[in-house]
């Protein structure tokens, strides 16, 4: 009896052994499953923070220029995520708000600094206007005094710089700062040719129906500022032995068309492209997006 309750403690004591064994390999698994399952998360966030920080540092030094840049160049290109990053979610949502921020940031700030550029521009102008005025006046009493021809070529001079100065001052959304009568459409024509530089070489056809197609006051000194800008383009950029014919005419309507006949060097596609996209884009159109010269 004694033997065989010997022998049961002996198969008890090693079944519980074997369990022990058995649990503490389980134990030990389970342990190094955790140990690795950590490494690899632990692995998995060193290489999302990186990931992350090379996103930023992109971020600061490509993308956010990159947007800033294209505001004046619309096709520069503006990198995006990086594609292996991985970066998703609120990060990512993030990161693209980042440059959003920063687009609207430089913008506002050119908006800022334009405005005051603009503001000091018109003070400038209308006091230089405003002495080139007197000067003109001047030079005009001088004519009648004297028989000088240099009075006459210091008094196109003096229209020259008047016609810069008018055109800075609508470029910095102030009034041409001439008033003018009702005029007559070929007399307004007339008057721009005796702004440019070459007007000799400007020839005007008159064609209209009614020889007394006026143009009211108010309009008078811009059409012609406009007017004049066109031609002094069309004679400084054609071979100077060229004519510039010009024709004005009536349309089927109660319209006219004043048609410049430019023999002038033309604008390739970018050029044009561009000069559409100030013509038909938002009204404001920042000085520093204007070229050099303007």
């Amino acid at each position: 009896m004694l033997a065989w309750i010997v022998a049961l403690v002996a198969v008890v004591v090693a079944i519980w052994s074997a369990v022990r064994m058995h649990q503490a390999r389980l134990d030990a698994y389970g342990a190094s499953a955790r140990a690795e399952l950590t490494e690899r998360q632990a692995k998995a966030a060193d290489a999302r923070t990186l990931a992350l920080t090379e996103e930023i540092r992109q971020l600061a030094r490509n993308r956010i220029p990159a947007a800033a840049t294209a505001l004046s160049h619309r096709s520069a290109p503006v990198p995006g995520l990086r594609e292996a990053a991985g970066i998703e979610g609120d990060a990512a949502r993030l990161l693209t708000e980042a440059v959003q921020a920063a687009r609207t940031a430089v913008l506002e700030e050119r908006r800022r600094v334009d405005a005051a550029a603009r503001s000091a521009m018109r003070g400038t102008s209308a006091k230089i206007q405003s002495l080139l005025n007197q000067s003109q006046h001047l030079l005009h009493e001088l004519q009648h005094e004297y028989d000088d021809p240099r009075i006459l070529q210091l008094d196109f001079r003096n229209e020259l710089a008047l016609r810069r100065t008018q055109a800075t001052a609508v470029l910095c959304d102030a009034w041409p700062g001439l008033a003018r009568q009702n005029s007559s459409l070929v007399e307004v024509v007339l008057g721009a040719q005796s702004r440019v530089a070459g007007y000799e070489r400007i020839k005007v056809a008159n064609h209209l129906r009614q020889e007394r197609l006026a143009v009211v006051a108010r309009a008078a000194e811009p059409l012609a500022i406009a007017l004049a800008e066109l031609l002094a383009n069309a004679t400084a950029y054609s071979h100077p032995d060229t004519e510039v014919p010009v024709t004005v005419q009536q349309t089927a309507g109660r319209g006219a068309l004043i048609l410049v006949d430019d023999a002038g060097i033309g604008m390739d596609d970018d050029a044009l492209k561009r000069a559409r996209a100030l013509l038909s884009g938002p009204a404001e159109v920042l000085l520093t997006e204007l070229g050099d010269p303007p």
